[in-house]
């Protein structure tokens, strides 16, 4: 229900229109002012009263309306008071009336959202610091859908560059392939920090890299099988993780695949005077000196992530049209992305303005960075490993007798990595603390998921007794504190779609739960009267249902046992 415009329709001001009326009305950030305020100084200097006087008129004229109980006037503000029961009773109805589409919408019906997220290196590491970018990336995709827009999810694949090169004179001298098969990215990983070490003591490795890589480009059968090797061996290993994070591609499209794409944008550059050389490279500068020059061409002849990135541009808005551009990459790439959405606007591109970079944070373990020359990486593999491993230790101690206990200890590990890292905002640094993330307590994974358990549970044990509904089961403070929470999962769905931030959903459940277990705490179910029973066994799986839906946004499980 619209409350706003509802209240708004109740308000007899003047000349005042009620959409104008309805803009002004929010949610006061005391609970004890009620549930909707009106400021009226903005009508003060107009209609030459004081705030106080005209918020009190208003009470005096304000129509009547089932749904509202009171409206007062306190300090030039009118405080709307709405009827616990009626609201109660709506909210949970429609929840489950409406289901797993309760917060979802049509409003991007017949728009089409590309998301840049995760683009994993080929022969190189899927390591900790990929985890935030590939779960807000995985995040946003579900949350565009739930608003109806088509969504292209895209990995744009890092598989080009001299590091090819590196990496076949390395298989080549010390390489095993059995070693490769069984080990995968980590036997790659190892020849590949061996290169770095064996290039200090002799650096004409490094022109052999080069030459290996020019044979990529020039289509040489070795080279280009052993290249395609890499990339089977990577991508085998990758799709494990992504599975176990539940995030999906549409499109695998990388680096490489942009290689015959990339003149056409140069020619248009220069056709339209964009293109200039400065010191033998091929530059795009910026009026006034916004920003530095965007180097597309260096001076040896090689094209850049810059140039790639263009021709992706490109070749997503003729493929797909898109109403949005989205790249989920970290903040230090800021300049970067200014500089791609500068140059297409200076191509004349109108819809330059429709593509965001989606800036994050980065997540280290409490060690440290990570570096892929010397081999210090941490494997997200093995993050997620030892986070299932804890959740195994903390669920056989809580509930050894537990059915399914290494599913269920693989939803909570995996779940608890993910919600760690779509609590907070996303531009914040995360640094990731495995007693922190597998708390039971606190604003957490399995904190939300245990809540979740819990509702299953009551729905299970208690069945409700004929048709009979006392709203006054569901009207005291702590049911209309949960009443209102879940009111509010639809608003903080779009919300996320609009501001490109998941932490949104992921807190908005955390209030849901938290409010979900002092409704617990405080009113019995099982043994109320079967009338009241039944509102609140319907407000369990209101409950149930908003959760569920609110952890499938954020892509993680919601184990019905705990």
């Amino acid at each position: 229900m619209d409350y706003k415009k509802l209240l708004a329709d109740t308000v007899i001001l003047g000349d005042v229109k009620s959409g104008e009326i309805e803009a002004l009305i929010t949610v006061p950030k005391d609970p004890a002012m009620g549930d909707y305020c009106l400021p009226c100084f903005k009508f003060a200097k107009e209609m030459k009263k004081s705030p106080m006087a005209i918020a009190e008129e208003i009470v005096s004229r304000i129509v009547a309306h089932g749904l509202l109980e009171k409206a007062e006037a306190v300090g030039g503000y009118v405080n709307f008071t709405l009827n616990k029961k009626m609201v109660a009773s709506a909210v949970v109805k429609k929840i489950l009336s409406e289901g797993e589409t309760y917060g979802r919408s049509d409003i991007g019906a017949g728009k089409t959202v590309c998301i840049d997220f995760s683009s994993v290196n080929i022969a190189k590491p899927f390591h900790m610091g990929h985890l935030l970018n590939t779960v807000i990336g995985g995040a946003l995709c579900r949350i565009y859908r739930a608003l109806g827009y088509k969504v292209v999810g895209i990995n744009h694949l890092g598989d080009w560059g001299t590091q090819f090169g590196k990496l076949i004179v390395a298989y080549k001298k010390w390489g095993d392939k059995d070693d490769i098969d069984k080990r995968g990215v980590r036997g790659l990983l190892d020849i590949y920090v061996k290169f770095h070490e064996e290039a200090e003591k002799d650096p004409s490795l490094e022109d052999d890299a080069r030459a290996w890589f020019k044979k990529i480009e020039d289509g040489n059968k070795e080279a280009i099988d052993l290249f395609g090797y890499f990339k089977d061996v990577t991508m085998k290993e990758v799709e494990k993780v992504y599975k176990r994070l539940n995030v999906t591609f549409d499109s695998y499209a990388g680096e490489s695949f942009y290689n015959d794409k990339m003149q056409p944008v140069l020619d248009e550059l220069e056709e339209k005077g964009l293109l200039e050389t400065s010191d033998g490279a091929k530059i795009v500068r910026f009026e006034g000196d916004k920003m530095p020059p965007c180097l597309l061409v260096r001076s040896d002849g090689a094209t850049l992530y810059a140039t790639r990135d263009l021709a992706a541009a490109v070749y997503r808005k003729n493929t797909y049209d898109f109403y949005k551009c989205l790249y989920v990459v970290a903040y230090q790439q800021n300049l970067h992305f200014k500089q791609i959405f500068e140059v297409l606007r200076l191509m004349g591109k109108p819809w330059a303005n429709d593509m965001v970079h989606v800036a994050h944070g980065m997540v280290s373990l409490e060690d440290g960075a990570l570096s892929t020359r010397t081999g210090r990486v941490v494997f997200l593999e093995d993050v997620l490993n030892t986070a299932v491993a804890k959740a195994g230790e903390i669920i056989a101690e809580k509930n050894p007798d537990l059915e399914n206990r290494e599913l269920t200890a693989e939803q909570v590990g995996v779940g608890a990595a993910v919600f760690a890292m779509l609590f907070n905002g996303r531009i914040k640094d995360v640094v990731f603390d495995y007693d922190k993330v597998l708390n039971f307590d606190g604003e957490t994974g399995p904190y939300v998921q245990y809540t979740y358990a819990r509702c299953c549970s009551l729905l299970e044990k208690c069945a409700p007794e004929g048709d009979a509904f006392d709203e006054d089961g569901i009207s005291n403070d702590e049911a209309y504190a949960l009443v209102k929470a879940l009111e509010k999962f639809p608003e903080s769905v779009t919300a996320a779609g609009e501001k490109y931030e998941p932490s949104i959903v992921t807190r908005q459940i955390v209030d849901v739960a938290q409010a979900f277990n002092k409704f617990y705490f405080e009113h019995n179910i099982k043994d109320a009267a079967p009338a009241v029973r039944n509102a609140r066994l319907a407000l369990v799986a209101a409950t149930k249902q908003v959760v569920e839906s609110g952890l499938s946004l954020l892509g993680i499980a919601a184990p019905q046992r705990m």
